[in-house]
């Protein structure tokens, strides 16, 4: 699989680090209850289709990028840098 750094370009999959979803914009509010962050920390869908994820390129520039990635076909649907507040609200 090839993901696209926007720093690097097209890379090898095996220069970054899967962090999971990309979630961190849903998070619950700091003072929520303890059964809504256990279901935050712990409860994950597992979609089918495409999917916002967290990549970490480790062995690169150490950029975080955001990717949405079809889950099917792996096919890399749009990516951004993880810094950019404007495009992680999409």
């Amino acid at each position: 699989m090839r993901i696209p750094c926007p720093h690097c370009g097209l890379r090898d999959s095996r220069e970054f680090t899967y962090r999971g979803a990309a979630v961190g914009a849903e998070r619950p509010e700091p003072d929520a209850t303890a059964d809504i962050w256990d279901d935050f920390v712990h409860l994950r869908a597992n979609p089918a289709g495409p999917t916002r994820e967290l990549w970490y390129h480790e062995f690169g520039c150490a950029a975080w990028v955001v990717v949405t990635r079809d889950t099917t076909t792996h096919e890399v649907l749009d990516h951004w840098p993880a810094t950019h507040a404007k495009e992680a609200a999409r």
